[in-house]
């Protein structure tokens, strides 16, 4: 079984739950505890993929970026080698998709451009309400604009985390293949 190790790169502002993204991914947990990320906290798991005929072992190298301005400048560095990104959006304050755009400008400074995927995170805190839905629609657009499949997240329940990952991971191999 061939075996890859690939960086991924979780970009978007504070408090939209990367951490919480990649804990729920990784160790399959959730901690409503936020401390906020200083610099970049790297976790790693394996998951098997299916490649044409092959199953590939892939390591995914979880770089979880701190979301705040204060960081911009050191982000260029984090963000060399990424084979994959995993933009982060918090379905409560719509303002935190605006910014999407300007973390995928990091992403094009330092490199070819990796495949991207938009999470549209904490689903399960936005209501039936249909005044809170437009920010849907705002998701859809962004992630429109940046040819990047859209996942609807919830690292609190579980839901959609584990087929982001896989969904990223297979973009990946695919990405490496061509």
């Amino acid at each position: 079984m061939p075996a890859l190790s690939k960086k991924v790169c979780l970009l978007g502002d504070f408090a939209v739950g990367k951490t919480s993204l990649v804990r729920r991914f990784v160790y399959d947990y959730f901690d409503d505890q936020y401390l906020s990320t200083i610099g970049v906290k790297v976790s790693r798991k394996t998951i098997n993929i299916a490649q044409g005929e092959h199953i590939v072992e892939l390591t995914m190298m979880l770089w979880d970026l701190a979301g705040s301005e204060e960081f911009t400048h050191l982000r260029a560095s984090y963000l060399r080698g990424a084979a994959g990104v995993l933009l982060v959006g918090d379905l409560t304050r719509p303002q935190t998709f605006d910014a999407l755009p300007r973390y995928v400008a990091d992403v094009d400074q330092v490199g070819p451009h990796p495949p991207l995927m938009l999470a549209a995170n904490k689903i399960d805190l936005l209501g039936d309400n249909s005044s809170e839905r437009p920010v849907l629609s705002q998701a859809q657009g962004i992630a429109q604009m940046l040819a990047a499949p859209l996942y609807l997240t919830s690292a609190l329940t579980g839901d959609e985390v584990e087929k982001i990952f896989r969904h990223l991971g297979r973009m990946i191999l695919d990405h490496d293949a061509r």
